[in-house]
């Protein structure tokens, strides 16, 4: 973050100094809400969650370095006490981000956030220098903690934006109000919660209604092929430019293919040019995520080639999302169990089935959380889509839900072994590594909340002798 005062921070945001004799002094470290990342400097935010009280560990991070704590009660240390520990967190980001002028990038949409993120992030730290959301930290409190790692030197930042409800968007860009907004795809994420696919449009369409005007340099990057998305281009004063494999599309794909070991290949078109590019990723589904990532480099100056050159290069810079490791015996572990949704899930068993093409597949599959009325039927349809895909055996995890799965499987004629339903990660474990054998590719997926990570890495920790290699 950038040096302040103790005092120019409590005035930010509204709040009082308790216990600092000198309200001169700097914050010259991070704003940090886990005492365990208190270094020198910092400025300690304490929470109160359902189990544990920021305020108990004040006199720890004071005495660990922190310059204060920003508190909503006097704590027997510097502080800055307010009303409301989240609403000053956002009033800090906010003036933050206002003086540094940094350009700043927000994306949004049902599936592929993350990974998008990532790879804008990749693309345009090349040209100078970007600060990005870590992981999915894209809440009230996840966002304004990645801006305020924000410095001078920053040139670009790009922050991820998750929404749960109509307006939670509009308070997240009203934090941090973005000059580039990128709307990716409108799923059935969190359909149970929002109600419906429209609503969720109304929802991700927040982003590009706070944009600036196109003399402002404002910019609203929509999916050509999402046509909920691409209707986003009415809701904006900003200059639109679409990406896909639309003919239409500004910044698109062809020649689509995948190569012999699942990666993405396609020619990359701009306005300004054309590059072929040759993904390190898994799967045909981050096409559109690199489309996504091209179309925001290019608006901010980058050629063809460069971007080109860039996506060729890109890595998963977040755990769990198609993390493709080898063991020493040949089997493949595909982790991909941070979360799921009916998209997300049908993009990791295509790109399972590319991966498996010569080989023995398994599908270890549980739970898509909070799909509400549609649940059924959406899990349903992963279990057939699997059978379709010619999956070798599907392993569905955990209780109703995978139940569904199985159903789907042997409703689309899928008898005898090649589906199974397992009551949680442990017999889902002791069944893998019963059967599987040298050269076999297992995905692993479902909703954060199942945990099914926890498979994957008992197949690479625990299933053979003799090291992990990576890939």
């Amino acid at each position: 973050m950038i040096a302040l005062s103790l005092a120019e921070i409590a005035e930010v945001v509204g709040g009082q100094t308790h216990d600092i004799p000198d309200p001169s002094a700097l914050v010259t470290g991070p704003v940090v809400r886990d005492s365990r990342e208190v270094e020198p400097g910092s400025l300690f935010v304490a929470f109160v969650g359902e189990r544990v009280d920021g305020h108990d560990y004040a006199a720890a991070v004071v005495e660990a370095g922190a310059a204060a704590v920003l508190a909503s009660r006097p704590v027997g240390v510097p502080a800055i006490v307010v009303a409301d520990v989240q609403a000053a967190l956002g009033a800090l980001a906010r003036h933050v981000v206002r003086e540094l002028g940094t350009t700043l990038v927000a994306l949004t949409g049902s599936a592929g956030k993350t990974s998008t993120k990532d790879l804008i992030a990749q693309v345009l730290r090349r040209k100078a220098p970007t600060v990005f959301t870590p992981g999915s930290l894209n809440n009230e409190i996840g966002l304004p903690l990645t801006a305020l790692t924000a410095t001078e030197e920053t040139r670009f930042l790009v922050l991820e934006m998750g929404a749960r409800g109509i307006g939670h968007i509009r308070y997240l860009t009203g934090l941090t109000p973005p000059k580039v907004g990128l709307v990716l795809n409108v799923g059935t994420a969190h359909i149970g919660e929002f109600g419906g696919r429209e609503q969720i449009a109304q929802a991700k369409g927040e982003l590009v209604e706070a944009l600036p005007p196109a003399s402002e340099g404002g910019a609203a990057i929509l999916n050509a092929d999402d046509p909920l998305v691409r209707a986003m281009a009415s809701r904006t004063k900003a200059k639109v430019v679409l990406f896909g494999e639309s003919g239409e599309a500004d910044v698109r794909a062809e020649n689509v293919r995948l190569t012999d070991a699942g990666q993405p290949a396609f020619r990359l078109h701009t306005p300004s040019g054309a590059s072929d590019v040759t993904m390190r990723l898994y799967g045909e589904h981050h096409v559109s995520n690199a489309l996504a990532a091209a179309a925001v480099a290019h608006e901010l100056g980058m050629s063809a080639e460069e971007i080109a050159t860039a996506l060729s290069e890109a890595g998963s810079l977040s755990r769990w999302r198609m993390e493709v490791t080898e063991r020493p015996d040949g089997v493949t572990v595909v982790n991909d169990a941070y979360n799921a949704n009916p998209e997300s899930m049908r993009a990791a068993l295509r790109a399972l089935a590319a991966m498996g093409k010569g080989r023995r597949t398994w599908a270890v599959l549980g739970k898509m959380a909070e799909l509400g009325d549609e649940s059924l039927a959406e899990h349903d349809a992963v279990g057939r889509l699997a059978v379709r895909l010619n999956v070798g055996k599907l392993v569905a995890v955990g209780g109703r839900e995978a139940s569904w799965l199985q159903l789907g499987a042997y409703n689309e004629g899928s008898w005898g072994e090649e589906s199974v339903h397992v009551s949680d990660a442990q017999a889902a474990i002791d069944l893998l590594r019963s059967q599987l054998r040298p050269g076999d590719v297992v995905l692993v997926k479902a909703s954060r909340s199942v945990g099914l990570e926890s498979v994957a890495q008992a197949l690479l920790d625990g299933g053979n002798e003799g090291e992990v290699a990576a890939r």
